[in-house]
């Protein structure tokens, strides 16, 4: 499991720090899960499952996928958590702001603007 627990953190390009604090755990306490000088209990198994969308049978015995598969809507509602949970007023919290806001001719006008961008991208592939 120690390989699996340093393999999931390396895909997530994240320090044993921040892999720590996202399962609330210390940064030691990583380390000895992937050195295997500690086996994570139950419990961190199935917090590291959840926190990271990982597939807890993978993660358990290297069978199937690392990851979970995840619906379009799922995706959508993590990054949607994600922008409002944030700290500060960054790009994606004020985009989703201005789309919440949009009314369906806005929203018509941008389905247009997509499709003459997808035009526009067909037309420098002939080139």
């Amino acid at each position: 499991m120690r390989d699996r627990i340093r393999d999931l953190r390396k895909s997530l390009s994240m320090t044993q720090q921040e892999f720590a604090a996202r399962i609330g755990a210390s940064r030691n306490s990583i380390a000895s899960y992937e050195t295997g000088a500690r086996v994570p209990l139950d419990s961190v198994i199935t917090l590291i499952s959840r926190t990271f969308n990982v597939n807890e049978t993978w993660l358990r015995t290297g069978e199937g996928q690392m990851f979970n598969e995840v619906t379009r809507d799922e995706r959508i509602a993590e990054f949607v958590g994600e922008a409002l949970n944030g700290k500060s007023d960054g790009i994606k919290r004020r985009m989703i702001s201005v789309l919440s806001r949009m009314n369906d001719d806005d929203w018509s006008a941008m389905e247009h603007f997509a499709e003459l961008l997808l035009e526009e991208r067909g037309d420098k592939k002939e080139d």
